[in-house]
């Protein structure tokens, strides 16, 4: 009969200790028995231990069964149970365990001490002798209720295997070899219930009461797929891919089972299979599909690669050539294979063509013979000219060859580029160079010439600019005087108008009151204009000095308001006035910013027939600077003559009959004193759309 399972990993008690007991129980033999005593107490406390008891007929005691221990111990245990006056030979008539020494015995064969316990009847010798590798004092629990349940069966067995002959038993060394062996293997009935497993299928198909419940579930997994598998095996040799798992990391296996039907010799069938591991192999063969295809891959973009360099080197205008470290042409452009490849067609032209290519030839090798040449044997690089006959035509072409020295990983020559470049344009270019410089010695001298006359010119007219500087500053002072001169009498015509008027010599009629009124009104008209040209002259000769102070925009744009009301009266015109909120105080000329103000409204009242007048003060943290813009809903200004209204004396229509009075001097005053702010006036308009001037200055003006 088949000898009992192996024993599961042991397990607290009791449970343990039935499953000992159970298996005890099934063992028809002595030996049977004494190695499930020794595995489970090996399993159970991770010691090696031993069974001893006699041999056949009269020879001397044997290992019935031992863990952990070499074959040199289990001699030395052997013969110590045998010889008299021996430390393990007074356990044959001694009851009970006791502890032992590493060196009770010669050779320490139990390292860290032992228990010898002997196995037996109660009241009797000792039929055999348990040891185990535990350090004393105290005998384990264990180790106590195995000696007092194996020891009787122990005995009994012993006894009948001394009457008839002792069965045989599986060899021990085979059974180790087939544990030693890396692949499952297993000894299954034909229904698939497990005789026999090595370590390796236990790993896989066996779980013991206190296994996880993950490791339990791929357990049962793997007996399934097994079991199904062998099912389909028949009665002969077998060969079939079965998946499990792996129960300690969860991993899917792949493993071929070979599954043989054997004859025990008890009769019953028993198949004997075993699991090769195919998961390396299949991951090996899927790496190696994968590793061809990338090397299809590569082989493609290889080919692309060559294809696109072959692209690119045709696309060079210049002939390229590769050659071998020989100096043969392996590889050209189509424009070297335009100097350099042999013709296809026969006849007179043909052999034209195939005359001229081999001369190329020879100038091509020879040149490259002072590049591989011993004496050049270190030099990387060769440059030098050539001139090449063009195969089609027989006209020289003029080349400058730089050819390189290609070098493998260890420094070793694998070839030559040479590029060829077109030395026709450089050295045309240097023809027409030199004809330049024949040119510029006669320019050189023309110019040299007409230096000296226009040397000549600007003497004629530096002074004439000094006799118009001359002339300007004159102007400017007779205007001074002269303005000066006309406002003294002006003045006191509008002195004693306004006495009249205001009755101081009697009352008038209305027509005289009527005449005085327009005296006094052209009165003031004249000298607004006389103040103008004095501002003019003053800013031209740089006397209008700056008076910086601190004052608000509100405050200034109310005095502007105050002093235009009259003329806003006359206008009937809608005049709103629009600032930010937290405007910052100024640090500038007062006197010059309401000035311009007051100029740039006037001038929008009086070119606005309806609609109204928008005044807009701003403040632009970014760039520090106060923006005040003025904007009409009046005729409007083209864009050719918005740069002209700025200049002096100028207007949009000068003409005598023009619809505007003025003398065209406001806007040019408002842009001066402007630019003397530190500031600008700009313009958008658009005839018919309005206009917007603004005045751009800083809020803090520099001292100039």
């Amino acid at each position: 009969m088949a000898s009992p399972a192996p024993l599961p990993p042991a397990e607290a008690d009791p449970g343990a200790r039935l499953v000992l007991a159970e298996h005890l129980l099934a063992c028809e033999s002595a030996v049977a028995c004494a190695r499930a005593v020794v595995e489970w107490l090996a399993r159970r406390h991770g010691a090696p231990a031993a069974c001893l008891g006699p041999g056949d007929g009269a020879a001397a005691s044997v290992c019935l069964a031992s863990e952990g221990l070499t074959v040199a111990q289990q001699a030395s245990l052997t013969r110590a149970w045998d010889a008299p006056g021996s430390p393990l030979a007074a356990f044959r008539t001694r009851p009970g365990a006791r502890g032992l020494a590493a060196d009770a015995l010669e050779g320490a064969v139990m390292p860290g001490g032992f228990f010898a316990v002997p196995l037996g009847r109660s009241g009797a010798p000792a039929a055999a002798l348990l040891v185990v590798g535990l350090p004393g004092p105290t005998v384990p629990e264990d180790v106590a209720w195995v000696a007092s349940s194996a020891g009787p069966l122990l005995a009994r067995q012993l006894a009948s295997d001394a009457r008839g002959p002792r069965r045989p038993e599986p060899d021990r060394l085979l059974r180790r070899v087939i544990n030693a062996v890396s692949d499952p293997v297993l000894l299954t009935d034909t229904e698939g219930t497990l005789l026999f497993a090595n370590g390796r299928a236990e790993g896989l198909l066996v779980a013991g009461p206190d296994a996880s419940p993950g490791r339990m579930r791929a357990v049962e997994l793997n007996q399934r797929l097994f079991r199904e598998t062998l099912a389909q095996g028949g009665t002969a040799v077998h060969r079939r891919e079965v998946p499990l798992v792996d129960p300690l990391e969860g991993m899917d296996l792949l493993f071929e089972l070979v599954t043989t039907p054997v004859l025990a010799p008890d009769g019953p069938s028993v198949v004997v299979s075993v699991l090769r591991n195919l998961t390396d192999l299949g991951r090996a063969t899927q790496a190696l599909g994968e590793s061809y295809r990338q090397l299809r891959a590569t082989e493609r973009e290889a080919r692309s690669e060559r294809h696109r360099l072959d692209r690119v080197l045709d696309s060079v205008a210049d002939p390229i050539i590769l050659t071998d470290p020989a100096g043969g042409m392996v590889m050209m452009n189509d424009p070297a294979e335009r100097l350099f490849a042999l013709p296809r067609e026969e006849g007179p032209s043909g052999e034209a063509h195939l005359r001229r290519v081999r001369a190329n030839d020879a100038l091509f090798a020879s040149f490259l013979a002072n590049l591989l040449g011993p004496v050049n044997a270190g030099v990387s690089r060769w440059k030098s000219q050539l001139t090449l006959d063009d195969p089609s035509t027989g006209a020289p072409v003029p080349m400058e060859a730089m050819a390189n020295k290609v070098l493998g990983d260890g420094g070793e020559l694998t070839g030559i580029v040479t590029v060829f470049h077109d030395r026709t344009e450089v050295l045309e270019r240097a023809r027409l160079l030199e004809r330049v410089k024949e040119v510029s010695s006669e320019l050189e001298a023309r110019v040299q010439s007409a230096t000296a006359e226009l040397a000549e010119q600007n003497e004629l007219l530096r002074r004439q600019a000094i006799q118009l500087e001359q002339a300007s500053a004159a102007k400017s002072q007779f205007l001074a005087n002269m303005s000066h001169e006309f406002r003294t009498p002006l003045n006191a015509i509008l002195g004693y108008t306004n006495m009249l008027l205001q009755g101081v010599s009697g009352e008038m009629t209305p027509p005289q009151r009527r005449n005085l009124t327009r005296i006094d009104s052209n009165g003031r008209h004249l000298l607004e204009v006389i103040n103008e040209i004095l501002d003019i002259t003053r800013i031209e000769a740089g006397r209008m000095p700056l008076h910086l102070s601190d004052f608000g925009i509100p405050e200034l744009l109310q005095e502007v308001m105050a002093e235009m009301d009259p003329i806003i009266a006359r206008s009937k015109l809608t005049v709103e006035t629009q600032l930010d909120e937290g405007l910052p105080g100024v640090w500038s000329d007062r006197q010059k910013v309401k000035q311009i103000v007051l100029n740039l409204l006037s001038n929008a009242l009086k070119f606005t027939h309806e609609g109204g007048v928008h005044v807009a003060v701003e403040y632009q943290n970014a760039t520090g600077t106060v923006a005040i813009s003025v904007k009409d809903t009046g005729i409007g200004i083209d864009v050719s003559n918005q740069e002209k209204i700025f200049e002096d004396f100028q207007q949009v229509d000068s003409s005598p009959t023009r619809a505007y009075g003025g003398t065209g001097l406001g806007l040019s005053i408002c842009r001066r004193l402007a630019a003397m702010l530190g500031g600008r006036v700009s313009l958008l308009s658009a005839p018919g759309q309005g206009s917007t001037f603004t005045l751009h200055f800083p809020r803090r003006a520099r001292r100039t």
